[in-house]
């Protein structure tokens, strides 16, 4: 497909996250966020409860993971079921959505990883030509 063909594609689009008040960009940020992509990634694996998830994402605050959770299942890629037990019981797990969007995100997240010794080499480089800061 030729440049002048996508753009128009794009421009034809009902959504566009670079417009400043598209809904997508709110989306977007969910998603793409720290903890965002990292707790949608942890769900691929499966259902989890609250504190399997904030053991699964290292560091991430209770606080962070529940506004984080709480955008996820707003925008439909987090489901959360709540068991009527005592104590209660609260499981997350991805949305269809939820798990296209996290296949993507996890293509992404091993095309880092595996990229992370040429990544490592351009910070010394970087770091040796113009000092650390």
């Amino acid at each position: 497909m030729d440049t002048m063909q996508e753009r128009t594609e794009a421009q034809d689009l009902p959504y566009n996250v670079f417009a400043r008040a598209c809904p997508s960009r709110g989306t977007l940020e969910h998603v793409t966020g720290r903890w965002g992509a990292l707790t949608l990634g942890a769900l691929h694996e499966g259902s989890l409860r609250f504190n399997e998830l904030r053991r699964r994402v290292d560091g991430v605050s209770e606080k962070m993971l529940s506004q984080t959770l709480h955008g996820l299942e707003r925008d439909g890629l987090v489901h959360r079921e709540a068991q009527p037990t005592n104590p209660p019981r609260v499981d997350y797990e991805l949305t269809p959505l939820g798990h296209e969007v996290a296949e993507r995100l996890l293509g992404l997240i091993h095309f880092v990883e595996g990229r992370m010794d040429d990544v490592l080499a351009a910070r010394q480089r970087y770091d040796e030509t113009r000092g650390a800061r």
